[in-house]
């Protein structure tokens, strides 16, 4: 009887801990939490935008602000088992760690979407430990949110080159457009530099984010075809960077000081906003160095 006593009790031990630190050590979300603040016009477009401290730009990004082809893209080319898996993807390490042992380096590193997500929201160094961290964190993530929630940690946090974070950001910036307008070759070049954000730069290295957009387009598809190919290279490609919108940028400051990280609905009309902008910005080139021109 004792015996069975001692077992129970080691069994319940061995369920409440994982629980227990689960509960103790629960994966940090401040990146998450520190996005920029956002001013939308009266149908919703974005008048303005302010980055994070440090003039990080990181827009919060959900499955809703982008298209169902970007989603069925990145899960295919970079975690075809995250719709079933816990986090964790057996296979996918087993893989790796084999592909490691043969070639005796680092071929591919087995890391699911929800383990890269930990890995936005807590960076380490790439060694051995951090790994086993993003495991235990993966398996938190899966415990806390859904599938899609998940996916939006990283739309948020994905890198996409310089001070740029989140599918949102690297849309406005390299396509001047929201992400929910992109068609698969734009979808395949955001995806691309969220992989390798200085290397992909289109303005830096334009040759390897051509080259990295089709890789990632013909992983999302499952292969392309030599006309494919050829026609993926020579469609149009970004060579600079766009400014994020900067509407009514007094208004966007005033109102940010009360609600940081937010999107502020507002009911200026974007077009107008724009057109009054423009009219004042050519009134103050005709008027003395020191003159000012405010708009109401």
């Amino acid at each position: 009887r004792m015996m069975r006593r001692l077992i129970a009790i080691a069994a319940g031990c061995l369920v409440l801990l994982p629980l227990t630190l689960n509960h103790l050590f629960p994966p940090t979300l401040t990146r998450l939490h520190a996005t920029s603040t956002e001013l939308l016009a009266r149908d919703g477009r974005t008048l303005s935008v302010l980055p994070v401290p440090g003039g990080t730009w990181r827009l919060r990004t959900t499955v809703a602000d982008v298209p169902p082809h970007l989603l069925d893209m990145l899960i295919a080319a970079e975690d075809r088992r995250f719709r079933r898996h816990p986090g964790v993807d057996p296979l996918a390490l087993a893989r790796a760690a084999y592909q490691w042992i043969r070639a005796g380096r680092v071929v591919s590193g087995g890391s699911t979407l929800t383990m890269q997500a930990a890995r936005l929201l807590e960076p380490r160094p790439r060694t051995l430990r951090s790994k086993l961290v993003e495991i235990v964190r993966a398996i938190q993530l899966e415990t806390r949110f859904t599938k899609d929630e998940i996916l939006g940690i990283w739309l948020t946090l994905a890198p996409q080159g310089g001070n740029l974070e989140g599918l949102r950001a690297g849309s406005l910036a390299w396509l001047g457009r929201p992400p929910t307008t992109l068609d698969a070759a734009d979808s395949a070049l955001l995806i691309a530099l969220a992989r390798r954000p200085e290397a992909t730069r289109p303005d830096r290295h334009p040759d390897a984010a051509r080259h990295a957009r089709l890789l990632a387009r013909a992983q999302g598809a499952g292969g392309v075809t030599p006309e494919e190919r050829e026609a993926a290279l020579a469609s149009p490609f970004p060579t600079r960077r766009n400014p994020l919108p900067r509407l009514a940028p007094h208004l966007a400051r005033e109102l940010a000081r009360g609600a940081p990280g937010t999107r502020i609905a507002t009911t200026l009309d974007a077009d107008l906003q724009a057109a009054a902008e423009r009219l004042a910005t050519r009134a103050l080139r005709d008027l003395p160095d020191r003159a000012a021109v405010a708009v109401i």
